[in-house]
């Protein structure tokens, strides 16, 4: 694979290099703030190597390359951007409501150390192994002496990232809050210093006391917590910034640290670190109380709802809450949210399977053997975006088939003893007893899904939405198996310098022009496909052609659409409308949906947008076939039955 190529096709379907704010990326997604979203090609930008999904969430616009590949693509982007990498850390932007800046926070903090919590997390999981009670109520070490060292160097090496999870969240938080990682890191250390009594020592030994001026603070660590060390970075960078604005130049690098860690350090021993670790154990012990309570049913709808999260990014939030269960499993038991995750994986996993096994779409079979196989061993973006979301019925057989098996864990009480990829290699981070009950569950949860895949496959006749070629761009989205109506009959036998022809109606009543007179000089310029505009004289904008709905934008300002032949057809309604947010738009179709030509997908409210100041003027866009093969008919008024395109391709 070619990154270096990768990242030069994906900058140039952004728009290019002036057209990126920044670049980031998280555990799977390349993560873009364009200038102008308008400018970006999904269709183009689907089909180069390695690309498995691509969508517009709060402005930011994600390319899903799956763990590992993300990391080598976006290297090469920043060099060819020729700015520095600045790791996971996005361009801090007031976008979505305070809980999902919340959310995002929390992302950002936790997905950069993610890789070293798993580590520590699959490392439990092997002395898990060495120690518990597998061969007649003997375990390894107890058969094997020999291997005792082993088993305690693993169990050192596995409690590390959770005896001081301070040191690392303290650096990743203060550098998303604009402190100095470092001084982040050292509040951290100072927080699980070995002269403090360890946190998971409380209620059995005294802890030691400072007497400072009459004040007694106990002198008790924070291993294993998550909430005092946010609080905790948030306080420091907060001190540490407003430091650096009053301090003089000579003095700021010698008494800005001084200060921020003395004041901070107090704090924390005094009023932060109590208060948050017994929010924290009260928040810990009240969701597992909630879960435990509910048995089965609780798990069933923690299990329906985990996907639908996971779209939300809401999921990040939870690494907080997983690794406090976790880190205090002497009292909570461990965590059902892993355990919930893998059954949720694997469901979507089996969902994305079965569509392998069912499609004909050449295409389809390539993304899902991939997705499949990925989300089976712990991420399902692909899965998820790239198929059964888009095709719907599957995304819903997978949602049902995770509430199944969590509700068998839920009542079988399996419970993660230590986080790492939740999935089929999930069974590493339980306890050997649970490996029986964790196995029917996932058992369950891909039975279900495969199962009810098949069936809406058949019952909604998915399969008619897609066509056997290798054609399709779109890799989340079939094209219909019909013929369209402007299409000559297939011969039995065709000579191969025969050629194909196809029509493509004007969309939307109004004067027709040739797209080089569009009014936009991108589409003008034919960068973005040939095509017509039309100056629209009517509200309704309708399907040019027979064929499958492949994407609707979130503004809804453009709609995609897969000829029944597999081609890729454009409707952007408006000039620069996408910044309108979707207000005088409305879909009337969704995505996946079968249309026929003349069939109204979308209305745009023409008066509304003029009153905007925006351009009305709609674009039928042909991006994927060569300019050579496609004739512009005349300009003229026209109206929905009007030919506007027509397409002329070798058979």
């Amino acid at each position: 694979m070619d990154y270096a190529e990768i990242a030069r096709q994906v900058i140039q379907n952004v728009g290019g290099k002036d057209n990126i704010r920044s670049a980031a990326h998280c555990a799977t997604r390349l993560r873009l703030q364009l200038k102008d979203n308008d400018l970006r090609n999904e269709e183009a930008i689907s089909n180069i190597e390695g690309v498995k999904g691509v969508f517009l969430t709060q402005s930011q616009f994600q390319i899903i390359f799956g763990s590992g590949t993300v990391n080598l693509v976006f290297a090469e982007v920043q060099k060819q951007l020729g700015t520095e990498e600045k790791s996971q850390e996005e361009p801090e932007e007031k976008q979505g409501n305070p809980l999902q800046r919340f959310v995002k926070m929390l992302s950002d903090i936790f997905v950069p150390i993610i890789p070293a919590i798993v580590a520590g997390g699959l490392l439990m999981g092997i002395n898990n192994i060495l120690t518990s009670d597998l061969f007649g109520g003997q375990s390894l070490i107890e058969a094997y002496p020999q291997w005792a060292g082993l088993a305690a160097a693993v169990n050192l090496f596995a409690s590390a990232p959770f005896t001081f999870l301070p040191v690392l969240i303290g650096f990743s938080a203060a550098r998303k809050f604009g402190g100095n990682p470092y001084l982040g890191a050292a509040m951290g250390m100072i927080m699980v210093h070995p002269d403090l009594m360890s946190a998971y020592q409380i209620g059995i030994a005294d802890p030691p006391v400072w007497n400072i001026f009459g004040l007694a603070i106990p002198a008790i660590g924070y291993q294993g917590t998550v909430l005092p060390v946010l609080a905790v970075s948030w306080i420091l960078a907060n001190i540490e910034k407003r430091l650096h604005k009053v301090t003089p130049s000579w003095l700021d690098n010698l008494t800005t640290p001084l200060i921020s860690i003395l004041a901070t350090s107090f704090l924390t021993f005094i009023f932060v670190g109590p208060v948050l670790r017994e929010a924290g154990n009260l928040l810990a012990s009240g969701i597992t109380w909630t879960y435990n309570t509910l048995g089965a049913l609780g798990g069933a709808l923690f299990g329906l709802v985990y996907a639908p999260i996971t779209l939300t990014g809401m999921h990040h939030s939870f690494i907080a809450i997983e690794t406090q269960l976790i880190a205090d499993s002497a009292t909570t038991g461990g965590s059902f949210i892993f355990s919930t995750a893998s059954m949720n994986n694997v469901a979507q996993g089996a969902a994305v399977l079965a569509v392998l096994m069912l499609t004909k779409n050449d295409k389809m079979k390539s993304i899902c053997s991939a997705s499949g196989i990925s989300a089976l061993l712990g991420i399902t973006e692909p899965a998820m975006f790239g198929v059964t979301l888009k095709l719907k019925y599957p995304f819903y057989a997978a949602i049902i088939g995770s509430g199944a098996g969590s509700a068998w864990l839920a009542g079988t009480h399996v419970l993660a003893q230590a986080l790492g990829a939740a999935g089929l290699p999930g069974f590493i981070s339980m306890k050997p007893a649970d490996y029986p009950n964790f196995a029917i569950g996932i058992l369950i949860s891909m039975g279900v899904s495969f199962l009810l895949t098949v069936v809406f496959w058949k019952k909604y006749r998915l399969g008619e939405q897609e066509a056997p070629s290798k054609a399709a761009p779109e890799p989340s989205v079939s094209s219909d198996t019909a013929a369209s109506e402007a299409e000559t009959e297939p011969e039995p036998a065709k000579a191969a310098d025969e050629t194909v022809t196809e029509t493509f109606y004007n969309p939307v009543k109004g004067q027709m022009l040739p797209i080089s007179k569009a009014n936009d000089p991108a589409f003008a310029s034919k960068a973005l496909g040939e095509g017509c505009a039309v100056n629209p004289e009517d509200s309704t904008i309708c399907a040019p052609c027979d064929g499958t709905i492949s994407l609707i934008f979130p503004t809804r300002h453009a709609v995609g659409i897969t000829s029944s032949s597999g081609i890729d057809v454009l409707i952007h309604a408006g000039i620069d409308t996408v910044k309108l947010e979707g207000q005088g738009f409305e879909a009337l179709v969704e995505t996946g949906a079968s249309v026929k030509q003349g069939q109204p997908i979308l209305k745009m409210d023409v008066e509304f947008v003029r009153s905007k100041g925006y351009d009305p003027q709609v674009m039928l866009l042909l991006p994927q076939v060569p300019q050579e093969q496609v004739t512009a008919l005349e300009e003229n008024q026209a109206d929905t039955s009007t030919p506007a395109l027509i397409v002329r391709r070798p058979a």
